[in-house]
């Protein structure tokens, strides 16, 4: 794991050692164990490099790294787990190795297959190729999207790198608010990608590759998607797919365990810590290093009592650690400098602290959970999406639009005035002949956004219904609850679940890895059945099935709890005065962007304790601190 960043020039300028250094060096937290630079001749192509060594630790390792005759140069952020199998192959057809690196297995895949040797790798990854022989640059981000890579290209040069942060080191590059991407991020918590919260600044999607000429010309491709056809056929042989997913999985955390500093695990006590961490403890003759987190008083969201019954049963070296609402609202500065764009999950908070846990105990790479529960539908809400999909598709539908529109026209003036806004959104969804399902992070609905919003911005809508007429162009399998899926792996997975992981990992110089998101187990995913993802209305009931026998039955069964931090708690009393004063004050205002009344309607509501009204209030406080800290300099007192 590593920090990348790079300039290609196209105008008279040449590249900067000296700014190159200080991009590099902006992300010495990504990688706090060497450096590299790397100039052509012509001095119009640069690359710069901050190693967490986890694969070899020689020097030798170090980046950039070239091929024998420096013709091709690389940066890569990322591990490949399979680096030592497409290794063998490329000794078998005469290349030479000087280190054990996988960043030269990368290099020398390239310089054999083409651009397609990416399909060869299995792992998280992105990836920055310099072509000296054909002038051409290529990145790749991973296939689920794991890592992350920004780019732009402004006064004649194409700048990237692993964080935003690290781009705006660079003089010429200019600092500005992307409206469109703020009305999604509303929506979704996140701006989906290529947009990104500045203005000409992008995000490569997950599963696409960037191809950029000696003209200048930039080209996007995907060159991965889940869907294939492979898995149109579903399976629904029970026993035949408890199998698989236990090959998998076991494959996986095998996979991920290549490492040659300690890595450990992230256990919360649910169902996929839990099974980390038996899975690995079979492949281990040392106890695993497990993590956790919980929080002073307030004992009824912390699963400890989980944890340790986990940590009891598989003789793990088990560390924990309790924060308060002291430590997040001391955290928030930080907070905002390592999302580089806001990501509106609290969680960003606990996962820091498990992090610098991590860390502060000697542990570099850790393996966490996320992704189990979009592959194989985990989530309680889903059932409630499902079942509103349906209704829709097999009455509402049916209806004549005249009804639809009465029955919008009733709930808006019963709905509206009380604050159901989310509720109100549902039946405009159906009004609008719109699909039901928008993510499983929707916050601020086209309702909200009426009130919120002094200025129209960019409907939200436009990238749900882009994804859904993917689905359909790639897939013959009519199955909403897939389709669900699909739009998760397309978004909130990559861009809002998998950067939090990434960004508050890499905030403490640690290694994140994800087992659940290995391709092979996600596109199995797809080839399995919805109704036994869901059965009998028990969520995720093939994966539980599956490590039956593994773990006890009684964490597979019991009541999901999630990773989350108490925000309805600490935004109503410890943070509350903080919260009011800084969603009335913050700089931001400026733009003459939001209503007041409404935010203070949020806040003092009735209904201020429901889930999306505490998500409401965090998703303002995330943006307007970010904004402030961002374009003003700092945040308010």
């Amino acid at each position: 794991m590593c920090g990348i960043c790079g300039i290609l020039s196209f105008n008279h300028n040449e590249v900067q050692e000296s700014v190159l250094i200080q991009m590099r060096d902006e992300m010495r937290h990504r990688g706090p164990d060497a450096e590299g630079i790397f100039i052509n001749k012509s001095k119009k192509v640069g690359f710069g490099f901050r190693r967490l060594a986890i694969i070899d630790l020689s020097p030798a390792a170090n980046q950039p790294m070239c091929n024998q005759d420096q013709t091709i140069w690389i940066v890569f952020n990322g591990e490949i787990y399979n680096h030592l199998e497409v290794r063998k192959e490329l000794e078998k057809l005469g290349y030479k190795y000087k280190t054990r690196s996988d960043t030269e297995t990368i290099i020398y895949a390239y310089e054999e297959f083409g651009i397609d040797f990416i399909h060869k790798l299995n792992g998280m990854f992105a990836i920055a190729i310099w072509d000296e022989r054909k002038k051409l640059f290529i990145a790749y981000r991973d296939r689920i999207g794991k890592k992350p890579f920004y780019y732009t290209f402004q006064n004649g040069q194409f700048v990237f790198a692993s964080e935003i942060k690290s781009i705006f080191r660079h003089p010429t590059i200019r600092k500005e608010l992307n409206l469109n991407a703020l009305s999604n991020y509303l929506t979704f918590l996140i701006p989906p990608s290529p947009e990104t919260m500045f203005d000409g600044i992008k995000k490569l999607p997950a599963g696409h590759r960037l191809i950029l000429n000696e003209n200048g010309e930039i080209k996007i491709e995907e060159y991965y998607d889940v869907l294939n056809s492979e898995n149109e056929k579903l399976e629904t042989n029970e026993n035949v797919i408890k199998e698989n997913i236990v090959r998998l999985l076991r494959q996986s955390i095998k996979d991920r365990m290549i490492s040659d500093v300690p890595f450990g695990v992230f256990l919360s006590g649910g169902i996929d810590s839990s099974t980390n961490v038996a899975l690995m403890t079979e492949l281990m003759d040392r106890p695993v290093d497990t993590f956790s987190i919980g929080y002073k008083d307030f004992k009824e969201h912390n699963e400890f009592n989980y944890a340790r019954k986990v940590a009891e049963i598989f003789k793990t070296n088990h560390h924990e650690i309790l924060i308060d609402a002291k430590d997040a609202l001391d955290f928030f500065p930080n907070l905002v400098y390592h999302q580089d764009e806001p990501l509106a999950d609290p969680v960003c908070i606990p996962l820091y602290f498990v992090s610098k846990l991590a860390r502060e105990n000697g542990t570099i790479v850790v393996q966490v959970g996320e992704g189990s529960d979009e592959e194989f539908a985990g989530y309680p809400w889903m059932l409630r999406e499902l079942r509103l999909t349906k209704i829709n598709q097999y009455l509402f539908k049916n209806f004549p639009s005249i009804l639809n529109k009465a029955l919008y026209s009733i709930t808006n003036k019963l709905w509206s005035p009380e604050g159901k806004l989310l509720e109100l959104d549902y039946i405009r969804r159906i009004k609008d002949n719109q699909e039901i399902y928008w993510g499983g992070a929707v916050n601020f609905t086209i309702e909200h956004k009426k009130k919120l919003l002094i200025k129209n911005l960019k409907n939200s809508y436009e990238l749900v219904k882009r994804v859904y007429e993917k689905y359909k162009s790639k897939s013959n399998v009519d199955d909403p609850l897939r389709q669900m899926i699909y739009l998760e792996f397309k978004n909130r997975l990559p861009e809002l679940l998998l950067m939090r992981v990434d960004k508050m990992a890499m905030a403490t110089s640690v290694e994140a890895r994800v087992p659940f998101l290995d391709y092979r187990l996600v596109e199995y995913s797809f080839k399995i059945d919805s109704k036994i993802k869901i059965k009998n209305y028990i969520t995720k009931y093939i994966l539980k099935k599956s490590v039956e026998g593994i773990i006890p039955n009684e964490i597979i069964y019991r009541k999901k709890q999630g990773f989350a931090a108490p925000m309805n708690y600490w935004l109503r009393n410890e943070l509350s005065n903080f919260t009011k004063h800084y969603l009335l004050n913050s700089n931001i205002h400026k733009l003459n962007l939001f209503n007041k009344d409404f935010i203070k309607f949020l806040i003092e509501s009735p209904l201020s304790n429901r889930y999306d009204y505490v998500q409401n209030t965090w998703n303002l406080l995330n943006l307007f601190m970010w904004y402030d800290y961002w374009f003003e300099g700092r945040l308010i007192g």
